[in-house]
């Protein structure tokens, strides 16, 4: 059975820092890219970063260059999002999701959702002004 179970969120004022984690188990951790998505109230789920399978290539969205950086580690089975200077905006539910690569040169790339295999349940950030 195949889990990915974010942890990590919660309530922070602007300007505050957040490390979201995500554990994979049931898949080969290192064969899949990994993304993070967020959906904030009445708005559509968007890619907020990725990363390839080796961690030799990212994908940020515009609004998190610079502040917002992803990692991965295959030996834990864990991808994480290290976020920084957050904002009001930023505030949303935080998704991880994993889809099979199987070229392990496959660079990283702006997924869709429908792009991905599995997902998360997703976890809160809130970001206070």
């Amino acid at each position: 059975q195949v889990q990915l179970v974010e942890s990590g969120g919660g309530l922070v004022q602007t300007g505050g820092s957040l490390t979201l984690s995500c554990a994979a188990s049931g898949i080969t951790f290192s064969s899949y890219a990994m993304g993070w998505f967020r959906q904030a109230p009445g708005k559509e789920r968007e890619s907020v970063a990725a990363i390839s399978r080796s961690a030799s290539s990212t994908y940020y969205t515009d609004s998190v260059k610079g502040r917002f950086t992803v990692s991965r580690d295959n030996a834990k089975n864990t991808v994480y999002l290290q976020m920084n200077s957050l904002k009001p905006e930023d505030t949303a539910v935080y998704y991880c999701a994993a889809r099979f690569t199987p070229r392990p040169t496959t660079p990283s790339r702006r997924f869709s959702p429908g792009d991905m295999n599995y997902w998360g349940k997703g976890t809160l950030v809130t970001v206070s002004s």
